[in-house]
Parts: C-alpha cells; sequence; structure tokens
C-alpha cells in the first residue's frame, strides 16, 4: 500500500468521522482503538489492518468499502479459504504431485502460522490455509523420512483448524483433527501425540460429549510420557487443565478439582511458555482454575473473582489465552450482576485479540444479555454488541 493510499484514506476516515460530529477522541472510544493510532491513521501516517479498520467503520456507522472500496472483511475471506481448506483435505492421504516446497522452506512458514494461531490472527491464517496444507502433504508424501514432514502437517492443520472452530465450521474442524491424527504416528513423537490429544478435546466441546471427552483425555494422559522435563511436564500438564474444564462442563467438580491440581503441581516444574504449540506454566493454569469456575456454572463465581481477584495475565502470554481469560471473568461478572465490569472486561479482551474476541460464542451471549438488562453506557454497548453480532 502507497503513502498516497494510506493518506487518501485516513482523509476519507477523517471527514466520516467529522460528518458524524465526532471528535478523535470519541472514535478512538467508539473503536476501541487508541487516540495515537487514530490520530495516525487520519494523518495517513499509519494504515490500518483489516481489524481495526472494521472497527472503525463500525464506529462510524458505515460499511467498510465505504471507507476502501477494495475491502473485504475478515469474516468473508475466512469463509472463502474454508471452502479451499475443504478441497484440500479432501484426498489428503493420496499423494498428486511432487512438493512445490521443500521441508526447510516450509518449516518458517509453518511456524509463522503457528505463531498467528497464539496470536489470534486467524485471517491472515486463512489466506495461507489451502496452499499451506497443499504443500505440507505434498512434502509429506514425497518424503523417505516422514517424521519432520509429519510435524509440519501437524502444525500446518492445527492452525488452520483454529480458524474453522472459531468461526464455526465444525465439521471441517473435526476433519482437520482426523488429519492430525492420521499424521502424528509418522512423527514418533509421543509429545506431539498429547498435543494432537489436547486439540481433539474441540470435538467433545462441539458435541457436548464431555464424559466421553473426559475418559479420551485421561487416557492420553496415561499414554504420554512420565515427567522428568518442562516438556513433558508440560505436555501432561496441558492435558490435565483441559480435562479440568471439560469435566467442569459437565458439572463434575470432584474430577475438574482433581485434574486442575494435577496441572498446577506439573506447570511448577515449568516455566510459562509455549510447548509445541499450547502454551502452559504458572499463569495458564491460573487461567485455566477460572475457565474451571466459569464451566461449573454460576454456583462457582466467588471462585472465579478469587482467581481475578488481585491478578490479571500479563502481555507475555499469547493473545488467545489472554483474551479469552477476560471474556470467561465477564460471564462471571455478569452473573454475579457486575455489569458495568463485565462490560469492562469484554473490551479489555477485544483490545488484545479482536478476532478471536468477536467470534467467541460467549462475547456475543454476555453482549446479549447486558443489552437486554439495558446496562452499561448503552451507546458504547450499542455498538459493542453490533460489531459482536449480538445484536
Amino acid at each position: 500500500m502507497t503513502a498516497l493510499d494510506a493518506v487518501t484514506l485516513g482523509k476519507r476516515i477523517a471527514a466520516t468521522r467529522k460528518a458524524k460530529r465526532l471528535r478523535q477522541a470519541d472514535l478512538a472510544r467508539e473503536s476501541f482503538v487508541s487516540l495515537p493510532m487514530v490520530k495516525a491513521i487520519e494523518q495517513g501516517k499509519r494504515y490500518p489492518s483489516d481489524t481495526t479498520l472494521e472497527a472503525i467503520a463500525g464506529a462510524l456507522r458505515v460499511d467498510p468499502t465505504r471507507l476502501l472500496d477494495v475491502h473485504t472483511s475478515t469474516e468473508t475471506r475466512v469463509h472463502a479459504a474454508l471452502l479451499g481448506t475443504s478441497a484440500s483435505l479432501a484426498a489428503y492421504d493420496v499423494p498428486l504431485g511432487p512438493p512445490r516446497r521443500t521441508l526447510d522452506v516450509l518449516r518458517p512458514i509453518v511456524d509463522e502460522a503457528v505463531h498467528w494461531r497464539l496470536a489470534a490472527q486467524y485471517g491472515r491464517i486463512a489466506q495461507q490455509a489451502p496452499v499451506l496444507l497443499d504443500d505440507t502433504l505434498a512434502a509429506f508424501h514425497a518424503a523417505q523420512d516422514k517424521r519432520e514432514a509429519a510435524r509440519l502437517v501437524v502444525g500446518a492443520a492445527r492452525s488452520v483448524d483454529a480458524v474453522a472452530y472459531k468461526f464455526g465450521a465444525r465439521d471441517l474442524s473435526a476433519r482437520l483433527i482426523e488429519l492430525m491424527r492420521w499424521a502424528v504416528p509418522h512423527a514418533e513423537d509421543p509429545l506431539l501425540h498429547a498435543s494432537v490429544a489436547y486439540v481433539r478435546t474441540e470435538v467433545f466441546f462441539a458435541a457436548r460429549a464431555h464424559t466421553v471427552g473426559i475418559r479420551a483425555l485421561e487416557a492420553a494422559v496415561d499414554a504420554a510420557p512420565a515427567a522428568r522435563d518442562e516438556n513433558t511436564a508440560a505436555a501432561r500438564g496441558a492435558l490435565h487443565m483441559r480435562a479440568a474444564v471439560i469435566a467442569g462442563r459437565d458439572g463434575d467438580a470432584d474430577t475438574a478439582s482433581s485434574h486442575i491440581s494435577h496441572a498446577r503441581r506439573l506447570s511448577e516444574q515449568t516455566r510459562e511458555g509455549t510447548y509445541l504449540g499450547t502454551a502452559f506454566g504458572p499463569e495458564s493454569v491460573r487461567i485455566h482454575e477460572l475457565s474451571v469456575a466459569v464451566s461449573l456454572g454460576q454456583d462457582h463465581i466467588d471462585d472465579a473473582f478469587a482467581v481475578a481477584r488481585s491478578w490479571a495475565p500479563s502481555t507475555s502470554l499469547p493473545a488467545e489465552r489472554r483474551s479469552g481469560f477476560w471474556i470467561e471473568l465477564a460471564r462471571a461478572q455478569t452473573w454475579g450482576g457486575r455489569f458495568n465490569d463485565a462490560f469492562e472486561s469484554l473490551k479489555v479482551a477485544r483490545s488484545i485479540a479482536p478476532q478471536h474476541t468477536r467470534e467467541h460464542p460467549w462475547t456475543r451471549e454476555t453482549t446479549g444479555t447486558l443489552v437486554r438488562l439495558r446496562r452499561a453506557d448503552q451507546e458504547s454497548l450499542h455498538h459493542f454488541a453490533s460489531w459482536a453480532g449480538a445484536v
């Protein structure tokens, strides 16, 4: 994008804002974009990301194409890419031709996709998804030693699955998980097996098959290597975290408590970090303590508040995980009648990871509840609800 394009877009945003009789500070507040960023965009010094442009357009109550006629929304791009992804999966086990890119070339590309997943940059993943799956699968079929190629297939499929799952393409998500389960034995890595078992839980969440999900995760814990270093402790700990949440969804407080206790002890053997694409450590466990309390329902909101009373996730955690904390806290705050706090938590979640927050079903549920109860600042809440698709 040229400097002239940025200047032209900035002038168009400024003119629309003035026509709406809004100050820059008003636009910043209503769009949840910082005031310095709004000023820089209007001056043509910064070009907004797709998410930022959509937020500004929402605050101005215009379609984004009124500001940028070539704009295509993140949601539109994602759903178009998911169609191509489905085609890529149709014959994943059939070699269709020589690879276009080598494993050495693909490795940093898959690593970048993993980074985007953790940062909740779903639009970026979607743009690459069909080609990335095609190329990693082609490299896998052509490889003599399939271990590294299998790892790349799993990494690529997990990143694409995050997009499919968040945007409601649950059947496609299940197929991507089956692809991971098909590829992972070739990696000959028991820790990667544990990682795929962690992701597989999405299927049980989607189907509300909580009891079966607990059994599957407990079997994965039994199959995982003993905790002898950070990597093995993180693999087992992540499975316990996941089991705790799904037990909470099943209303089984005792099982949830047991698993979160195991996860907490294992986190003491690790530093907070990302292990085979999954964040784990003391902070992640603390976030899951809140998740368990929320999963168990309104009778446990005091437990959720206890976690958040004097603590919040640090900025070193992946954006997806941090925003999830605030979304779940907002749900608990709504149950507890703390409506203004709930809206503030949702705004924090949006500032951290807009795409994740917008597509999270609890964002829409909580926002819809606040709107129905006519709580929080009404004008800002209305804008937020429109942005989240809650009204």
